[in-house]
């Protein structure tokens, strides 16, 4: 692995903007440390005519160092793409080419020229996973020389959603205004408001029987512009979870999380959730969150209070043997 911010091609692959971008800003920044001086072009297909990259990586009378960044190398033109391989297979002194492309079948040939060539990769591919967006946030932290417990990384995500950007910024915002270990607490604080603005806050205090405080929760989160298909959401994990260890076996919290697919520390918090429910209530529990759920995505007039009954459904059926 090429791991030389200078080499002469640096090849990003992948669709997710924010490690593009990063991509791009780290060799530009390497260069600049090199020479403060260094010139950065920055184009894209339709800036790139045939000629176009020889005349920019043409020899410089003051021999200046140079960046040459093409975004989105997939739509090049034919002609365009043979004067990138024939760049490839000589790269001239004192320039980084960065060629930034979606990864796809489209535009594979020059893909592969570069990767031939001996480019120097990283990897940009697109999130859509909810453990790939918190393996993100665990490694911003840890970039940035911070520790943030597993719940405090969970609620981040929980509360910021899927953009990588708002993610980073989080982060990076915690770590300047936050001493010690990030916990969970703090980020309630810092991005809902109060902790209780929280899609996933609303499911906890519904599934452990406290109607009152999952209905104040979701008055708050609806207010704060939380989306209603979001606290459906969290109320069918939460409400699920507790059906997946119901009916699991017994064990340890880290032989049950291999088991279901859960982290340790959620095993530890559903099992403190789960003392009220039986397997009929899980089942009503279920048909209440399905039933607000179409609520929420056009079935009915109102999806506040399709929410609203869902939760005090949710939350007697959490009563269903009882609490002390």
């Amino acid at each position: 692995m090429n791991d030389d911010l200078l080499a002469p091609v640096t090849l990003a692959v992948g669709q997710e903007e924010l490690l593009l971008d990063r991509a791009v800003r780290d060799v530009v920044a390497a260069a600049r440390a090199a020479d403060a001086d260094t010139d950065v072009r920055d184009l894209t297909p339709d800036q790139l005519g045939p000629g176009t990259l020889a005349e920019l990586t043409s020899p410089s009378l003051f021999a200046e160092r140079k960046v040459v960044v093409v975004r989105n190398a997939q739509d090049l033109s034919a002609d365009t793409v043979k004067d990138v391989k024939a760049y490839l297979g000589a790269p001239a002194e004192e320039i980084t080419l960065v060629l930034l492309h979606a990864g796809g079948a489209k535009g594979k040939g020059l893909l592969d020229a570069a990767r031939k060539a001996g480019a120097r990769e990283v990897a940009c591919p697109k999130m859509t996973k909810p453990a790939d967006r918190l393996a993100f946030v665990r490694g911003e932290f840890r970039g940035l020389g911070r520790s943030a417990t597993p719940e405090a990384c969970q609620a981040l995500v929980d509360a910021i959603g899927s953009d990588l950007r708002e993610l980073a910024s989080a982060v990076s915002q915690l770590v300047a205004d936050v001493e010690g270990t990030i916990d969970e607490a703090v980020v309630g604080r810092y991005y809902t408001g109060r902790a209780e603005a929280s899609s996933f806050t609303v499911a906890d205090r519904a599934v452990e029987g406290r109607a009152a405080e999952a209905l104040e929760a979701l008055r708050w989160s609806l207010a704060t512009g939380v989306a209603p298909v979001m606290i459906t959401s969290a109320l069918a994990q939460g409400v699920r979870g507790i059906g997946k260890l119901m009916s699991a076996r017994g064990g340890r919290p880290a032989d049950l999380a291999r088991e279901l697919g859960m982290p340790p520390w959620k095993i530890d918090r559903v099992r403190q959730q789960m003392r009220g429910w039986t397997p009929d209530a899980v089942s009503v529990a279920m048909r209440a969150v399905a039933e607000a759920d179409a609520g929420v995505k056009g079935g009915g007039d109102d999806p506040e209070y399709a929410l609203e009954r869902a939760v005090v459904t949710i939350a007697r059926a959490a009563r269903s043997r009882g609490r002390s």
